[in-house]
């Protein structure tokens, strides 16, 4: 099994126990002589089998990604290097929101607000960070289709 397969997998497993942590709820108590629209038993005993499965995928993809290389670098680097990326980028948007909202004046004696930084220039580096990525993220989704699942 290739790791973008079993990573497509995980995914769906994880859809699959958030469905059935749902009904398992739907079907906890019902009144009095009355019967549950699903049997709660066999929705444990299903939850058993997606979590065993699941947690089978999880440890096997972390060792997948620990050891697998992509050029000098693990998976699991990448996956580290993707994620920091992204909350840089993240953060770096949100303080170029704050930084561009300029407060209009009413009066020349009312306080003039403006940026700390060069905007354009900020925005020209989250540019960059985009880029680099979606080149990452090429890379990280190469090496998915191209590594065999340990």
């Amino acid at each position: 099994m290739l790791l973008a397969e079993a990573l497509k997998e995980r995914a769906d497993l994880q859809t699959l126990v958030a469905r059935l942590h749902e009904r398992l709820d739907a079907n906890a108590r019902v009144q009095e002589g009355e019967k549950p629209t699903e049997d709660p038993r066999e929705l444990l005993t299903k939850l058993d089998e997606a979590l065993a499965r699941l947690e089978y995928l999880m440890v096997h993809i972390n060792k997948t990604n620990a050891v697998s290389k992509v050029g000098d670098e693990t998976i699991m680097a990448l996956l580290a290097k993707r994620d920091c990326l992204k909350q840089k980028m993240g953060i770096l948007r949100s303080f170029l929101n704050e930084a561009s909202d300029l407060t209009s004046r009413m009066c020349r004696d009312e306080i003039k607000v403006l940026p700390t930084v060069a905007v354009a220039e900020q925005q020209n580096r989250l540019d960059k960070l985009s880029q680099d990525l979606r080149l990452l993220e090429v890379r990280i989704q190469q090496s998915n289709w191209n590594t065999e699942l340990l």
